[in-house]
């Protein structure tokens, strides 16, 4: 079976190592084009162009995937099947109709829970206790395709964005293998997506922002769902500081939301909506991060001074 395969960033990287690693076939990989990073605006080749590189696999880096003649070069490929994780971009139609046993994608959630690009960080923002991964027939419309194979895994209290990503990845790597054994073998029939759609549309800076009027649970999961990207934000003394870690604290506490109600050990104690959030871990902007005690020492942090939303 002869398998192109779309991807961009790290969470793709263990599924092209899974197909790699299980002798499958495969004959070239699709990502995005290299992009500027960092702050000396280096340019950097996406994860899964490197790793394929090293595994002596042809690279292609199309800036249009519309165009007749990067379809012609993918038909020249003869591919039986195209499997897609994180790639970044809508495969037009043409694409999704090139390879005989269609375009398998791995999604980073139990659809059609979160449809859309930021299945990950939705789910861990708005507090879900499980999550999974699912494996579908792609078609035209925003992961709407039918199901072939899904896995589920908890959201643990300390799971980040960052954390839960490396386990799903490794989840969906072997799930994608296991996908194309069965239907491979025609033992996995797709099966149309069930129950009331949810969506999540990709995160921008601003998502970050910290409401201090929020219920502190409510808080501490945008720390984690936004971790380590876009960040969780607030200002004190108009100073831009990032929110690393943080815990729901036992106590109610008193004040206006965004206070510091203590200083301990561990943490600073600020009021939220409902209660108390410990913030563990912070990054002043232009700073490196640490931990909230070096911060306290540092900038001579009293109780009573507050922190303000953007």
């Amino acid at each position: 079976m002869r398998i192109i395969f779309f991807g961009t960033p790290a969470f793709a990287v263990p599924s092209l190592k899974a197909l790699i690693d299980a002798g499958k076939e495969v004959v070239s990989v699709v990502t995005q084009p290299d992009r500027l990073k960092g702050r000396g605006h280096v340019l950097s080749p996406p994860p899964v162009k490197e790793y394929a590189l090293a595994r002596g696999i042809p690279v292609l880096q199309p800036q249009n995937i519309r165009t007749s003649e990067f379809f012609e070069e993918l038909k020249a490929l003869r591919p039986d099947l195209i499997a897609v994780v994180a790639y970044g971009r809508i495969l037009p139609a043409g694409i999704l109709h090139l390879p005989a046993l269609g375009c398998i994608n791995v999604h980073g959630s139990l659809l059609p829970k979160y449809r859309g690009a930021a299945p990950i960080q939705r789910a861990i923002i708005n507090g879900d206790s499980e999550t999974g991964i699912t494996t579908m027939l792609m078609d035209e419309g925003l992961d709407t395709g039918d199901i072939l194979l899904r896995e589920e895994t908890l959201i643990g209290n300390d799971d980040t964005t960052l954390s839960l990503s490396i386990r799903l990845a490794e989840i969906g790597a072997s799930l994608l293998v296991k996908t194309i054994d069965r239907l491979s073998e025609v033992t996995v029939s797709p099966a149309p997506q069930t129950g009331e759609p949810t969506f999540a549309p990709p995160l921008k800076k601003e998502d970050g922002r910290i409401d201090w009027s929020w219920p502190a649970q409510r808080i501490f999961n945008l720390i984690r769902g936004t971790f380590p990207w876009p960040g969780a934000y607030c200002l004190l003394n108009n100073e831009r500081i990032a929110v690393l870690r943080a815990a729901v604290g036992d106590s109610m506490g008193q004040g206006p939301p965004g206070v510091i109600t203590e200083l301990v050990a561990g943490g600073i104690q600020v009021q939220a909506g409902d209660g108390i959030l410990s913030i563990l871990e912070l990054k002043p902007e232009g700073k490196k991060a640490m931990l909230s005690a070096d911060f306290v020492n540092g900038r001579r942090i009293r109780e009573g001074m507050q922190f303000d939303a953007l």
